[in-house]
């Protein structure tokens, strides 16, 4: 084979394929190109490519074809302040898009850009770019409160009213309800579908006509359906799914045990939390004669009673997780099912997916077997009862599980062993604090109650952890297609701030920006335990990790340090597990290319996907967590507290409380002098007294505000702690930079006003847009 036929070969693979950029492994298989003689001729050939500019190489060292001049697509991401960034590549950094260039784009839409400021490699300066074109819109439908107006001026803007949307991104925008359709009272939270975009006479505005009616703000517990609503997660089952959940028998019978094999004799237990009601996983341990250990993990098949294109599988699929919020829970299959024949109730026979080890005194996995099975659970027992036996905290409970207190002891053993080999390999231990916001019968917040992780809690963590590396490295040897959850290496820019600010505070990081393995930042972790800059350091490096996602390729899970890695140990409340599970079953018959070349198709999608419906579920629990946290405040204005500072930024600070509750200290609140911000020390210092509060510093606030409706808490500074100073700017750079805001300030007014002055026109239809201003002056006069 010549190399001008390779290179045809090359181009015509990458551009039908959907990935952008390729390692050489990667073009090297997908050519069949994979012998020493015929991959050397690859390599050539590829760098004669590179030489006549036919491929390109990007950051990471992988191949692409080179980007073209025109405008480049991609997807925008707005920011709450005008600002946004448009994703070409995940794998690219993403370009800037300031305001003023925006071009009426909003959150999610598929735009069309020109590269106005090339990336600066040797500042760490992104690309700066211009949308010039709206191709696709992502919001069609939105969530808000609904305003309503009189008969007056519904007749004279043809207008219900208007919404206020839910959506943080939206905030700034105008929402304007047709007179057409659904009329909802005032007060209603409504569906709204989107009928006219913000454009050239109308930056600002949208218009729309309400689809339905959620409920009314003051109902109970609407709060948290109208966030859930907001964020397009399915609050309801539809009558279909319903129906074929109620279908399913709740008793097993014996053609179901068909092909599996049967544990029912074994002593097995599930370990959970009081309130969890849907148990998929149950573990088993005994020492071996050897010294080694067996590991049984049970976990619950949620596959066979879910099967592949029913509409079960559709609604969990398109729900892609469960989503748990303050006193409820959005589950992916109907709580028939998850709380049913697919939780591992104690003393009833259950289907599962097993995973057997062997396990070294080293924590090394020597041997292990899958297979599907069905067990009988002896005892579903909870994290405190184990707590309490492992601690012998509790005589009763000791008594009450006499039998089980042996294999609850060689839990532990096993689970300290897994502990110290993550920990050998490079594993990173993030000390992260979980609140749980304890609500009444109406949804008010009661008290916030900080989650404590025993022994019990950790060591089933263990055995999932190493189950699930089990499963995805059994799969990856066998080269059959497979969906992993990975955690990439961190990019290189947020590396470097990282390791400009650790140099600041005179902490050593090993290896580069480039090139930094796990066991060097767990050594940053170990240098800095139980020092005054362990706070600070945990939450920059946090800070600095990329967000683990789900792929058909396997990368490894970089936090971890492993380097295999899937999810295999929750099909009741993720899909990926259940594919996982599905993969194995469609695995355990005889493997042919169809059925791989099946796989191979619809597995990007899956994972894709799953990730992004994962994304949405974080995104609404955070919100309303933020939400409930605010209103737990809202009745303490004007209290003293204790906290840590967070975050800092240009616009102030954050400050979390002991009860994991952040609030802001705004720059304008902070009287004692005039602040800069010193952005690679993370700290604003005083101009005339060189006050300086950083980032880790102790504080104590006085809560100023906190609003459920915007999630919001604001502190004002009372104290700070005493730490070294750093030095201001210069007075002439402080006027420079006022003069530079007040001129921002005056032209964002003009803006203002100016907009304010302009009539909503519409061609053949009556306006929708009236100055308010204007008629209420004409209602004086009469």
């Amino acid at each position: 084979m010549t190399k001008q036929t390779i290179k045809e070969q090359i181009l015509l693979f990458m551009e039908s394929q959907s990935k952008k950029s390729f390692s050489m492994e990667e073009i090297a298989e997908g050519l069949k190109l994979q012998k020493s003689n015929d991959f050397k001729l690859l390599v050539q050939t590829i760098a004669m490519m590179e030489r006549e500019k036919l491929v390109e190489f990007n950051k990471k060292g992988k191949i692409r074809l080179p980007q073209m001049t025109m405008a480049i697509e991609g997807t925008f991401r707005a920011n709450e302040r005008g600002f946004g960034f448009v994703t070409i590549d995940p794998e690219e950094a993403d370009v800037y898009v300031p305001k003023e260039a925006v071009n009426y784009a909003m959150d999610g839409d598929l735009v069309a850009i020109d590269i106005v400021q090339p990336a600066d490699p040797f500042s760490d300066r992104g690309a700066e770019g211009r949308v010039v074109a709206i191709k696709q819109r992502a919001i069609t439908q939105v969530v808000g409160e609904f305003i309503a107006y009189d008969d007056q001026e519904i007749k004279d803007t043809d207008l219900y009213g208007y919404a206020i949307p839910k959506d943080k991104k939206m905030t700034g925008l105008t929402f304007n309800i047709a007179a057409q359709g659904i009329k909802p009272v005032d007060g209603s939270i409504v569906i709204v579908e989107v009928t006219h975009y913000p454009e050239k006479e109308y930056p600002r505005s949208l218009e729309g006509i309400v689809k339905k009616v959620v409920g009314h703000k003051n109902d109970p517990g609407m709060d948290i359906l109208s966030i859930v609503v907001a964020h397009g997660i399915p609050a309801s089952f539809p009558e279909e799914v319903i129906a074929a959940a109620d279908q399913v028998s709740d008793t097993i019978s014996e053609a179901d045990l068909k092909g599996r094999r049967d544990l029912r004799d074994q002593v097995i237990v599930t370990i959970d939390g009081e309130d969890a009601k849907d148990l998929d996983d149950a573990v088993t341990v005994r020492k071996l004669e050897n010294g080694n250990y067996f590991l049984g993990v049970h976990i619950a098949d949620v596959s066979y009673y879910v099967t592949e294109g029913s509409v079960l599988d559709q609604e969990a699929y398109e729900r892609g997780t469960s989503v748990y919020l303050t006193d409820r829970v959005v589950p992916m299959i109907p709580q028939r099912l998850s709380n049913g024949i697919c939780s591992l109730n104690p003393n009833v026979p259950r289907l599962t997916m097993s995973c057997e080890m062997e396990i070294s005194p080293e924590g090394l996995v020597v041997k292990h077997d899958i297979f599907q099975s069905v067990i009988q659970t002896t005892e579903r027992m909870t994290y405190t009862a184990v707590n309490e036996i492992l601690e012998e905290q509790n005589s009763e409970t000791m008594a009450r599980y006499k039998k089980l207190v042996p294999m609850f002891n060689t839990m532990k053993e096993l689970h300290s062993i897994l502990e110290t080999m993550r920990t050998r390999r490079g594993a990173i231990s993030f000390e992260d604090r979980e609140a749980k916001v304890a609500v009444d019968e109406k949804g008010h917040p009661l008290a916030i109650l900080l989650r404590t992780r025993g022994v019990g809690e950790r060591l089933i963590e263990s055995f999932m952890l190493v189950a699930n590396e089990t499963v995805a490295k059994h799969y990856n040897d066998l080269k059959l297609p497979f969906i992993y959850r990975i955690h990439e290496q961190p990019k290189e820019e947020k590396m470097q701030r990282f390791f400009d600010f650790a140099a600041v505070l005179g902490i050593l990081v090993k290896g580069t920006k480039t090139d930094i393995t796990p066991k060097d930042l767990q050594n940053v972790l170990i240098q800095v335990a139980d020092k005054p800059e362990e706070a600070v350091i945990n939450t920059m490096l946090l800070r600095s990790m990329q967000q683990a996602r789900y792929s058909e390729d396997n990368y490894g899970h970089y936090g971890l340090a492993a380097e295999y890695y899937t999810h295999f140990t929750s099909p009741i409340r993720r899909y990926p597990d259940l594919i996982v599970h599905r993969l194995i079953r469609s695995y355990s018959q005889p493997v042919t290319e169809t059925l791989k070349e099946k796989w191979a198709e619809t597995l990007p999608e899956i994972a894709d996907h799953s990730s992004k419906m994962e994304r949405r579920a974080v995104e609404a629990e955070r919100e309303v967590d933020a939400m409930k946290k605010a209103e737990y405040m809202a009745d303490k204005i004007g209290e003293e507290y204790e906290g840590i500072i967070s975050s800092v930024t240009r616009f102030g600070l954050f400050v979390e409380l002991a009860n994991t509750i952040e609030g802001l200290i705004h720059v304008n609140s902070l009287k004692q002098d005039y602040f800069h911000f010193i952005e690679n020390h993370m700290a604003l210092v005083g101009e005339r007294t060189g006050m300086t509060l950083k980032i880790g510093q102790k504080v104590k606030i006085k809560v100023a505000k906190a609003d459920p409706e915007t999630k919001e808490v604001d502190f004002e500074l009372l104290e700070a702690e005493e730490v070294e100073r750093l030095e201001a700017p210069k007075q002439k750079k402080r006027q420079s930079n006022r003069k530079e805001e007040r001129s921002k300030r005056n032209n964002e007014f003009k803006e203002k006003k100016s907009f304010k002055q302009k009539k909503y026109k519409k061609k053949g239809k009556k306006p929708f847009y009236k100055e308010v201003a204007k008629k209420k002056k004409g209602k004086k006069k009469k």
